[in-house]
């Protein structure tokens, strides 16, 4: 799997991807590609999505969030989605660059949305798998 880091989106015109997201975009992604993107990448998108929401969130964090959040849902990126393997690494990256921005505003009540949404989704087992997973931090 091709590694990804922050250098490579240097040249990356994030604002761009800010004007392609939309709500619904960004629900049929999730909902359509769960196996692809990974149910801990997918909590950490509704971990963004759920702080870009929040009243105490800036607005520089939220264009942030918003950037990447459209660089999930493009299908256009560094890495092309349908790319086996590695079509997410690149989308994996912008999440977490995304993350450190917004980490100060990810409460306790975030995590609970962003894991009560997993399990509407995806059910009782996403849930579990999410909580055995490394990466969760909820």
């Amino acid at each position: 799997m091709k590694n990804v880091s922050e250098k490579d989106f240097q040249d990356v015109d994030m604002g761009k991807y800010a004007d392609e997201y939309t709500e619904n975009g960004f629900w049929v992604k999730l909902r359509d590609n769960v196996a692809n993107i990974g149910i801990a990448l997918i909590y950490k998108a509704l971990q963004l999505y759920y702080v870009a929401q929040s009243p105490n969130c800036p607005k520089k964090v939220k264009a942030g969030i918003y950037a990447a959040l459209g660089y999930l849902i493009s299908p256009i990126d560094l890495i092309p989605d349908f790319t086996p393997i590695a079509g997410y690494a690149d989308d994996a990256t912008a999440i977490g660059m995304a993350l450190l921005l917004a980490q100060m505003y990810i409460t306790e009540d975030i995590n609970a949305q962003a894991r009560n949404k997993i399990h509407d989704l995806f059910g009782e087992n996403a849930v579990a798998r999410l909580e055995d997973s490394n990466d969760y931090h909820g």
